[in-house]
C-alpha cells in the first residue's frame, strides 16, 4: 500500500486518564533530571523535547531527515542469538515472541557513529541520523545509507528498513 495512498483524516480517541510507559530509551532517566509535582502529559512531552534536542541536529545547521532506519522487529531465536554474542545490545520485548530493537544501538555498534565519506555522514551525537555535510546529492546519500545496512547486516544478521521514503 506503500505510495498508493494519502491519509487525509485522522480520528484519534484520547483517554482522560492515560498511562504512561516511561521505561521506553531514555524517558524514564531525563524525568528523573526534571522537577515536576505531578506526572502528566506535559512533563512528558518536555521530557521527550530535552532528548531529542540533546541527540538531533538542527535541520537549518545541518541537512538530514530525522531518523533514517526503523527500529528492525527480530524473532526470539535471533533475539537470544545477538544477546548472547552482544549482551549490552539494546532492545525491547513486544510481549508477542519477537523484539524490537535498538537501530541506533546496532550501527553504533558496528562502529559507524561519526562515519563519514563524501559529503554524508552519521550524527555524532546520534546514530540513526544521516546528515548532509553539504551538496551531498539523493544518489550519494542513498548509497551511503546502503553501506550502512550492509555493514549491520554483515555483523548483526539484521537488515535495516529505510524509514525515510526514498523517490
Amino acid at each position: 500500500l506503500k505510495n498508493k495512498y494519502i491519509i487525509t483524516t485522522v480520528i484519534l480517541k484520547l483517554n482522560k486518564f492515560p498511562f504512561f510507559k516511561i521505561d521506553y530509551g531514555n524517558i524514564k532517566s531525563e524525568l528523573e533530571t526534571m522537577t515536576y509535582e505531578n506526572l502528566n502529559i506535559a512533563v512528558i512531552r518536555q521530557a521527550v523535547i530535552n532528548i531529542r534536542t540533546s541527540k538531533l541536529p538542527e535541520t537549518n545547521e545541518l541537512g538530514n531527515a530525522g531518523s533514517f532506519f526503523k527500529n528492525p522487529i527480530v524473532d526470539n531465536d535471533k533475539h537470544l542469538s545477538l544477546k548472547k554474542s552482544f549482551p549490552n545490545l539494546v532492545s525491547y520485548d513486544l510481549k508477542n515472541g519477537t523484539y524490537k530493537l535498538a537501530a541506533g544501538w546496532l550501527i553504533d555498534n558496528a562502529g559507524l557513529k561519526g562515519y563519514s565519506k563524501g559529503k554524508v555522514a552519521i550524527h555524532k551525537n546520534q546514530a540513526l541520523i544521516i546528515v548532509n555535510l553539504g551538496g551531498a546529492g539523493g544518489k550519494e546519500i542513498l548509497k551511503f545509507s546502503e553501506e550502512i545496512q550492509d555493514k549491520v547486516q554483515n555483523l548483526f544478521g539484521v537488515k535495516l528498513e529505510r524509514e525515510v521514503n526514498v523517490i
